[in-house]
């Protein structure tokens, strides 16, 4: 593996990547170093000539390191943020930002056309020194659920030990609902950490448009839902939340549904005049060829019936 990597001292949150001779690569992909954020482990993933599936942009994606050693059902919710880093004062460097929810299944994420292949080579580009690329990602963890790969001092916020990325979202939560947590039972403090992050993911889906949520999801943090308040948090107010979203859920999916059936009912109704405008046509064309004959035969008609005209040569010769 190619390239120099190194932790921002200046934010814990950076991580710098330095691609070596990056013009030159013949490596299909490449893996930064693994680095810890959140106490979380990650590492960089990168493919110089672009993958499969966009071949002329540089892909770039960023992935839970050693994921496989994790217990089964681990989920991570994080924003990140790309930067390719531009030198030329002056010209901006390239950045995109995401947020997703790492998982087993799809343990990592990014972008396949982060950026052109041919701007990022193209000569005074600014993008490239001496053939070194400097790439900076930046990571906030919204959420754990399953067990960090490092261990980090946690913060106690009303009794619950939440991660450093946490605590603001926490306090806040007690603050406007100071009794949400009064009547919780449970005094293991692993368990109390692993049903505040179940608390915060169910609070998650519930700010997601009912767009991005599917019926199992929904079903899922109603379960949750239950679960939690079995063990005594007061959540009324998320259960009304909840309710909401339910029902926007169901509307949003009939609308939908009679959105489909119009779309079906339009296009037959269009097929019908399509077929009713060339049937219309063909009696428009019969009857102007009607028309035609029709003058034709009144200019025979009158034509037959008109009186002999005495110009006419020889036609009154036998009478006189």
């Amino acid at each position: 593996m190619r390239g120099s990597m190194g932790n921002d001292q200046a934010d814990k949150k950076k991580f710098t990547w330095v691609i070596k001779n990056f013009s030159s690569l013949q490596s299909e992909k490449i893996y930064s170093d693994q680095f810890v954020i959140d106490g979380c482990r990650w590492r960089l993933l990168a493919f110089p000539k672009g993958n499969s599936i966009k071949s002329d942009h540089l892909s770039l994606y960023l992935e839970v390191a050693e994921s496989e050693s994790l217990p089964c059902g681990w989920r991570r919710h994080a924003q990140f943020f790309f930067t390719i880093v531009n030198h030329i004062p002056g010209k901006f460097s390239q950045r995109k930002e995401t947020t997703h929810w790492f998982c087993e299944k799809v343990p990592d994420w990014g972008f396949t056309n982060m950026f052109p292949l041919n701007e990022l080579k193209a000569k005074d580009s600014g993008f490239l020194v001496n053939g070194d690329l400097k790439i900076i990602v930046e990571i906030e963890v919204l959420e754990v659920i399953g067990l960090l790969n490092v261990s980090e001092s946690m913060m106690d916020v009303n009794g619950f030990h939440v991660l450093p990325s946490q605590v603001k979202y926490v306090k806040s939560l007690f603050e406007i609902h100071p009794d949400i947590a009064s009547k919780f039972r449970i005094k293991n403090q692993y368990l109390k950490t692993g049903y505040m992050n179940v608390l915060l993911s169910l609070i998650e889906t519930v700010r997601r448009s009912p767009k991005e949520i599917s019926k199992a999801d929904l079903d899922d943090a109603y379960v949750a839902l239950e679960s939690l308040t079995d063990y005594g948090f007061k959540l009324d107010w998320l259960k009304k939340n909840l309710d909401q979203v339910s029902e926007k859920k169901e509307k949003e999916e009939a609308g939908e549904t009679r959105r489909k059936e119009i779309e079906e009912e339009l296009k037959d109704l269009k097929l019908k005049c399509s077929g009713l405008e060339t049937h219309l046509e063909k009696v428009k064309r019969k009857c102007s060829d009607l028309e035609g004959q029709l003058l034709e035969q009144k200019a025979e008609v009158l034509a037959a019936i008109a009186p002999l005209s005495s110009s006419d040569d020889g036609v009154f010769d036998d009478f006189f």
